[in-house]
């Protein structure tokens, strides 16, 4: 029986891949503890580690692993970013979960950008308090107006396709364009110029890292709202807050957020948190901020936990790993997985 260690633990973690692990033989070994240099002592004994996005492969932690005969990395998530894939060159074989839900991270986005629009979040707090004054609610038509998606993976083009059935326009930046009926691709400052609300979809590489600066929002319309269920260094907080003070962005929705691994998923309601752009960013009665959750559904916490222990399966019986993410490709890290064997 192959014996799995499992970092960054919850309960929903756990009533899916307990499933799938008896289904497989597989005996999990579940932590609370986030990977770490300090933590990644607990994987000691075991075959095999989970991580999540918050967790970190670096270099120590890939050095780590190998010294315990530990040569694969599964990531329950689609996104990398946060393995030193030079460290792992060769050794370490990392796999992920390319596709859990679209749809779910899709209609996330949609929600926040409603929820912004029609200022639900304010209207509920006053009605709980029995104020029922409409004075300050008032939100715009989505019909008609420009939304820019910048990045048209499988989530951007759920997202668009919901977009569109709203009746909107809908721009699109993506260095790898899939052509569609609706769809105008431009380019990014395009994008931004003429676009009445921007939802970020790209995976966060040398290129996207703070796509969104203080040179993009200058050149945005005044009021734009900005969506960003991806990652967090997609966009420079500091130049978000500036934009948000001066009135140039009118709304944000942050799913996700820079220095996000000190806090989301734990409960920090007892104290005083100890990041100054964070708490800004929460007071702000045009901002809304959720602890990385647009990915959870039903669905997908199955569709991940399936596919990631199958592509565990595939490693301990020797068989290609589809899911590999590919240290032979481009610069741009996506993959394109021209090969059908493993990556080394």
């Amino acid at each position: 029986m192959k014996k799995i260690c499992f970092f960054d633990t919850k309960p929903y973690d756990k009533l899916y891949f307990d499933e799938f692990a008896q289904k497989y033989g597989f005996e999990m070994v579940y932590c609370e503890s986030k990977l770490s240099e300090k933590s990644v002592v607990l994987a000691k004994g075991c075959d095999a580690v989970v991580a999540f996005v918050n967790d970190s492969v670096n270099a120590a932690v890939v050095r780590a692993l190998l010294e315990m005969n530990i040569h694969i990395v599964a990531m329950r998530c689609a996104g990398y970013n946060n393995v030193d894939f030079k460290e792992a060159y060769g050794k370490l074989h990392i796999v992920r979960v390319p596709a859990y839900s679209p749809y779910a991270v899709a209609e996330f986005t949609i929600a926040m950008f409603l929820m912004l629009n029609r200022k639900l979040h304010r209207a509920c707090n006053r009605v709980r308090e029995y104020n029922f004054s409409l004075a300050g609610l008032v939100g715009t038509d989505f019909y008609g107006k420009t939304v820019g998606v910048v990045g048209t993976g499988k989530i951007g083009q759920v997202f668009m396709d919901i977009c569109l059935g709203f009746g909107m326009k809908v721009l699109a930046y993506d260095p790898y364009p899939k052509e569609r009926e609706g769809v105008r691709y431009v380019s990014f400052e395009e994008l931004c110029k003429n676009s009445d609300m921007i939802s970020l979809h790209c995976p966060l590489t040398k290129e996207s890292y703070h796509i969104v600066d203080e040179g993009a929002i200058r050149n945005m319309k005044k009021g734009v709202a900005i969506v960003n269920t991806s990652r967090g260094a997609l966009i420079d907080s500091a130049a978000l807050i500036e934009g948000l003070k001066d009135g140039k962005v009118g709304a944000a929705g942050l799913d996700v957020y820079e220095e996000e691994g000190d806090f989301f998923y734990e409960d920090y309601s007892g104290e005083i948190l100890q990041d100054d752009e964070l708490v800004r960013l929460i007071a702000m009665p045009n901002v809304l901020v959720t602890s990385h959750q647009a990915f959870l559904t039903e669905e997908a916490l199955r569709n991940i936990a399936e596919t990631t222990t199958e592509n565990l399966r595939q490693y301990f019986a020797g068989e290609p790993l589809p899911n590999e993410v590919c240290y032979r490709c481009s610069k741009n890290n996506i993959c394109k997985k021209e090969h059908k064997d493993r990556c080394f």
